[in-house]
């Protein structure tokens, strides 16, 4: 039996759909969301995220504030346009698109971006709360796989979770979201001996780890719903996961696509948080 696809772009315009009544409301107050976006060189990859976000902004009626930095600008000169960012009201939301050029410290201008503006949810106050379960900014790549397991009915409680990746953008924070679903996680990594054997055990795989295909077939369980995370260029220009997804398809009970699963819905979660960082800054209710 095929897997059921577990439809990304479906999930985040749902997510889009609710966000325009708060923006709706916000604008009844006399402010408009504003999320300014730094992008530092010329990287395509970086010039095409940053496109599809400022696309999504225009979309939903955020203010996006475009700022475009040379690839030899320097680490006082990107620190100066955070600061500035940290201090201007009609900024909401920061957003440094990693990576940074070579001999820029990324480290660095993350912890420069005020707790409350830290829409990507990566810096030191949002990864904070994040393992004391407190309220605050969750890092939108992994919030957008949860928010597909909610929308697909997937209830992680009481099922066993593998994270294949260990990175501070998605595979630590992900594994930190499931344990608070009551899922039992393992998190698992290039190092990790029996990978697949590992694998075999999820009734829950996510896969960030951007090898492509990393995951073949036989290392999914029957059944199991598989995340995958990764979005990796093929030697024929095609976008591909770290999953082999037509294997895994046929043993998986549901599957993300890629494109169309995680790419859609880590915008989605931006914008939300975007509008989160507004609603604070107009003292309402969140």
């Amino acid at each position: 039996m095929a897997a059921e696809l577990i439809d990304g772009k479906k999930v985040a315009a749902d997510i889009k759909e609710g966000l325009k009544k708060d923006i709706a409301e916000l604008k009844s107050k006399g402010l408009k969301p504003g999320l300014a976006v730094v992008l530092v060189g010329q990287d395509p990859a970086s010039k095409k995220y940053v496109a599809s976000k400022e696309k999504s902004c225009e979309d939903l009626g955020i203010e996006s504030l475009g700022h475009k930095l040379p690839a030899d600008a320097s680490q006082e000169t990107v620190l100066r346009l955070v600061d500035d960012l940290n201090k201007d009201p009609k900024v909401h939301g920061i957003l440094v698109q990693l990576p940074l050029p070579k001999g820029l410290n990324e480290k660095e201008v993350m912890d420069r971006i005020s707790p409350k503006k830290d829409v990507d949810g990566f810096g030191p106050d949002a990864l904070g709360r994040l393992v004391l379960d407190e309220p605050g900014f969750l890092p939108c790549t992994p919030h957008g796989a949860m928010k597909m397991l909610e929308a697909y009915n997937i209830d992680p409680s009481g099922k066993h979770a593998v994270v294949v990746g260990r990175s501070i953008i998605v595979g630590k924070p992900l594994a930190m979201l499931l344990l608070r679903k009551n899922a039992t996680v393992t998190i698992c990594h290039s190092r990790t001996p029996n990978l697949k054997e590992e694998c075999l055990k999820a009734d829950i795989l996510c896969v960030a780890v951007g090898r492509p295909k990393m995951v073949t077939g036989d290392m999914v369980k029957e059944g199991a719903a598989v995340i995958d995370v990764g979005i990796n260029v093929n030697e024929q220009g095609k976008l591909v996961g770290d999953v082999d997804f037509d294997e895994a398809a046929k043993r998986a009970g549901y599957i993300t696509p890629v494109p169309g699963g995680a790419g859609p819905m880590t915008i989605a979660m931006l914008m939300h948080n975007t509008v989160q960082a507004a609603k604070m800054a107009a003292g309402m209710k969140i």
